[in-house]
């Protein structure tokens, strides 16, 4: 098929009816009618059209090799600093489409399976079928536009082991159950499955603890598979849309990507949809050797960026409208978050500057400053939430709804909530956008997101300190000095 628009990927989604239970109740019906659903998805359906749209086709889309069609850029395994630079043009795109609020658009999981597959020789050592498999896989992804997403952790409970009184061990944790001639039959539970019942599919593959090193561990498997199958069953959390109203929930009506528990009973996984089934080391391997961090890192960081320039927009139009930007401590806070955007776009820049070719021919950013990114941008982000909850102090409260200015009160909000040169109704909205972005039910999931998109703080620093390749430069540096 090539790349779809966005009327196919609508269809697909509400043509799949994956189990979804949602406050209770078990959805039937079209998901993109559903309160929860449909903004978001209405708005990736617009991705899929700018990615078809003359203007940005060549920037957004490549030829594939097998059929001959358009494909998405996303899916380009980089073979020089042409190719990445031509990923970070398209990511960026559709990075300012969505303003860096979809942790989700679906260049993120297909930048994860390129580089999957490019390692996927990696399988091999266990069975040609997995590498297979892979391959043909990431090939049918490319080549029908799949909408990915994907399911790494577990829940709190399903990471206790308990000791019985028989001396056996008890344990929530997802395993294979069975093996058959026609795959393997999963249970356990994942979160948070973002995006997992607006994708057509989901990556399952759990981490698995350095230590272990069995190669028919029940619970160690990496698999992918359409979202409805018999079995599955997506628990929905609290939805953050706060209504349809572009103008009261300019952020919440379009960008909110639903996270789930997806529950897997005694789910049969074919054997073609198999990557890894039992094997430790395979499954380590390809998340540390496969450069999934840095790859997933590049498409981050393209996002990391359209959402700081997007607070920094919203930051100077509240400055604007309020005509404090003479006054020395905002020019201080406005300052500090450019500050944060021209840093990260000098990484993004550095990324590239410094690639190289990996052992599997893929052209690879630089690590050190990708990962330097990703351990910033979660303490940066809840700082720039407080500079904004800061400059619009009592404003972000006082924001009647759309439906107010259509009543006989209009005169008195025109004439009270008016901003410098500027009308009621604009401010009120401006300021609703900044209340949605820092402080609703919205903006407070985006800051949770955003504090453990690559792990909490400890891995995140782990991952960088590790990985970092200066360090015995450095410390040589010191030991010519004090020779």
């Amino acid at each position: 098929m090539g790349m779809k628009n966005g009327s196919q990927y609508m269809k697909q989604i509400d043509h799949s009816k994956p189990e979804v239970w949602f406050h209770g109740e078990k959805l039937s019906g079209r998901l993109s009618n559903h309160k929860a659903f449909r903004g978001l998805m209405r708005t990736q359906a617009s991705l899929y059209d700018m990615q078809n749209e003359q203007e940005y086709m060549d920037r957004m889309s490549y030829t594939s090799p097998i059929t001959g069609n358009r494909v998405g850029m996303s899916y380009l395994q980089p073979k020089s600093k042409h190719d990445v630079a031509k990923r970070r043009v398209m990511m960026s795109l559709w990075g300012e489409r969505h303003h860096g609020l979809m942790g989700r658009s679906p260049d993120y999981m297909n930048t994860a399976l390129m580089a999957f597959h490019a390692s996927a020789k990696l399988l091999s050592e266990d069975s040609p079928e997995y590498e297979h498999n892979l391959r043909n896989y990431y090939e049918y992804c490319r080549e029908n536009d799949v909408t990915l997403s994907h399911a790494f952790v577990q829940p709190q409970a399903s990471r206790v082991i308990r000791l019985m009184d028989d001396g056996s061990f008890d344990t929530s944790a997802a395993k294979i159950v069975e093996r058959n001639k026609d795959g393997i039959v999963v249970s356990g539970a994942f979160l948070l499955a973002t995006q997992g019942v607006t994708a057509d599919e989901i990556w399952v593959h759990p981490p698995v603890s350095a230590h272990l090193q069995e190669k028919n561990n029940p619970n160690t498997f990496v698999f992918a598979v359409p979202n409805n199958l018999p079995g599955m069953k997506w628990i929905c959390r609290e939805s953050m849309v706060g209504g349809d109203s572009p103008f009261d929930y300019p952020l919440s009506s379009r960008f909110e990507e639903m996270d789930t528990l997806v529950v897997f009973d005694h789910v049969l996984v074919p054997w073609h949809r198999v990557f890894v089934a039992g094997n430790d080391s395979l499954s380590q391997r390809l998340f540390s050797e496969s450069g999934f961090h840095t790859h997933a890192a590049h498409q981050v960081l393209c996002r990391y960026i359209a959402k700081a320039e997007f607070i920094l927009g919203v930051v100077l139009h509240m400055v604007e409208s309020l005509d404090i930007g003479s006054h020395p401590h905002i020019i201080e806070k406005v300052s500090e978050i450019i500050v944060h955007v021209e840093t990260l776009k000098s990484l993004l820049i550095a990324s590239e500057v410094n690639a190289v070719v990996d052992r599997w021919g893929s052209m690879l950013p630089d690590r050190n400053a990708l990962w330097t990114a990703n351990v910033l941008f979660p303490k940066i982000y809840p700082r720039m939430m407080d500079i904004i909850q800061l400059i619009g102090a009592s404003g972000l409260i006082m924001i009647p709804s759309e439906s107010d200015f259509n009543t006989e009160l209009r005169p008195y909000l025109d004439t009270y909530l008016k901003g410098n040169d500027r009308a009621a109704k604009d401010k009120v909205q401006l300021f609703r956008l900044a209340w949605e972005l820092s402080t609703s039910g919205f903006g407070g999931r985006q800051e949770i997101y955003e504090r453990f998109f690559f792990g909490d703080s400890n891995t995140v620093n782990r991952r960088l300190y590790q990985g970092y390749s200066h360090k015995k430069k450095y410390i040589n540096q010191v030991k010519n000095f004090l020779k």
